[in-house]
């Protein structure tokens, strides 16, 4: 194989070829020519290690090269960031962009970003504005807060809040509170990159009233709650919630802050799911909470910042609010998915997370039995029983009971169905079990059944 390298066309010879010219002719000489040398390059060290495995339908090197060169343009032509059939049944699917923005809230986004906007211009008085006073008030209109902010994660609320409110100064956080969310992003770690410092108190799975009141003292800054949204201890616990340390904080002159992570304005326990606390309930008890925009609330990735004004007054002060701010497009999203809280019921059916959570068994049925005529008879297919997640670390103990279609084709292996369906367009992500394909209609939508079935078709016989 080795003998072969003296075949290989030289560059100037291959930018001869028509197919080189139509690539010069659509690009550029110099990015042909790169691309060229590119797939020479990967051609001759095919050859010395001796790997090359050559096609039944090329003739020679000129049309390996321009083949490889051909496939190099497609990957050049693809979007990176590509839209997803979400078939696993994970609402908040962190590796699928968790929430999915309501059609008010798209609309509002392509709007703002296609003129100009007032996201720093007071148009009543015509003068320089803020863009925090974008969405302060409708915050406040929906939690009952005295004033609110955002910025571009949760994650960044945590540091914010720290850095402006407890430098130097000491933080106290039960022990059973000091998560680790994905990524290895402990709170341990933001606080210490904040310079508050961590005072532990209680053991991991109990945690007294006493253990704050003793940890108190002249150089407290603030007591943290951290609602472990992404697990949750069971057994032999116990934890003080904010309402109880609220006297606490008001006795010693400290700051009460709860992070409440997943963020639900809708109380979704009324429905039977989950126990996950609203924003307005923390805001009774504690100074200042911050939240996620793109988990229950189902707006974009932000992360909101509720509280007492003089706190959050001191936080939009702060330096670091410039470098943590959010854009325009963000704040159109954010503002368009909040307006929708103004009537709850009405927000169940327009904000997708919510209706996607909400969605009763016998509905998920009724949504695969609207799709199954349009499978391709080259499968076998029937609907089973199963669960959902809520995901994005929300909620991890509950399930929502669901309904699975459950594929397996008469011919090819699910795995490498599977395979093919994440690599097309859109792509599509589902389940295996026992070597056939599930998809939860719970996260599948009637707009995207026609997408779904010409992908299916690929594989009728």
């Amino acid at each position: 194989m080795k003998q072969m390298l003296r075949h290989l066309p030289a560059i100037h010879e291959l930018q001869q070829d028509q197919r080189f010219a139509k690539l010069e002719e659509k690009w550029s000489k110099a990015k042909a020519t790169e691309w060229v040398q590119e797939a020479v390059a990967e051609l001759r060290k095919e050859l010395l290690e001796e790997t090359w495995v050559q096609s039944n339908d090329i003739i020679d090197f000129v049309d390996e090269i321009f083949m490889r060169v051909s496939e190099r343009l497609s990957e050049h032509s693809m979007k990176r960031l590509q839209r997803v059939i979400n078939g696993t049944g994970t609402v908040l699917h962190t590796n699928l962009g968790r929430a999915r923005l309501g059609e008010r809230a798209t609309l509002q986004v392509a709007q703002t970003a296609q003129s100009y906007s007032n996201l720093e211009y007071n148009l009543i008085e015509g003068k320089r504005g803020s863009r925090h006073d974008l969405i302060e008030g409708i915050v406040k209109e929906i939690t009952g807060a005295e004033a609110a902010m955002v910025v571009n994660n949760n994650a960044a609320a945590v540091y914010l809040i720290l850095k402006a409110l407890a430098k130097e100064k000491e933080v106290i956080v039960s022990r059973g509170e000091l998560v680790e969310i994905g990524g290895s992003f402990r709170v341990s770690s933001i606080m210490e990159e904040s310079g508050a410092h961590l005072i532990e108190v209680g053991t991991t799975n109990k945690t007294h009233q006493s253990d704050y009141e003793q940890a108190i003292n002249e150089n407290t800054a603030m007591i943290m709650k951290v609602h472990t949204s992404n697990f949750k201890i069971i057994g032999f616990t116990k934890e003080i919630p904010a309402s109880e340390l609220k006297h606490v904080t008001e006795q010693h002159k400290v700051i009460l802050y709860e992070d409440l992570g997943s963020g639900a304005i809708y109380d979704l326990r009324q429905d039977g799911i989950g126990n996950e606390p609203t924003v307005s309930e923390a805001l009774m008890h504690a100074d200042i909470v911050s939240f996620s925009g793109d988990k229950l609330l189902g707006g974009p990735q932000v992360g909101m910042i509720a509280g007492k004004k003089d706190l959050i007054d001191k936080l939009k002060k702060h330096q670091l609010a410039r470098v943590l701010r959010v854009d325009k497009m963000t704040l159109a999203a954010l503002e368009a998915t909040l307006s929708e809280y103004r009537d709850l019921d009405k927000a169940k059916t327009t904000i997708p997370t919510l209706k996607a959570i909400l969605l009763t068994k016998e509905e998920v049925r009724a949504r695969i039995a609207l799709f199954k005529p349009k499978i391709p008879a080259s499968f076998l297919s029937e609907i089973i029983d199963g669960t959902s997640q809520v995901g994005g670390g929300t909620m991890p103990e509950v399930e929502l009971d669901t309904c699975l279609l459950k594929l397996n084709h008469q011919s090819i292996k699910s795995h490498e169905i599977q395979e093919q369906l994440r690599k097309g367009s859109p792509a599509v992500v589902g389940r295996i079990q026992e070597d056939a394909l599930l998809f939860d209609f719970r996260t599948i939508d009637e707009a995207e059944f026609a997408d779904l079935e010409a992908r299916l078709q690929e594989f009728a016989n």
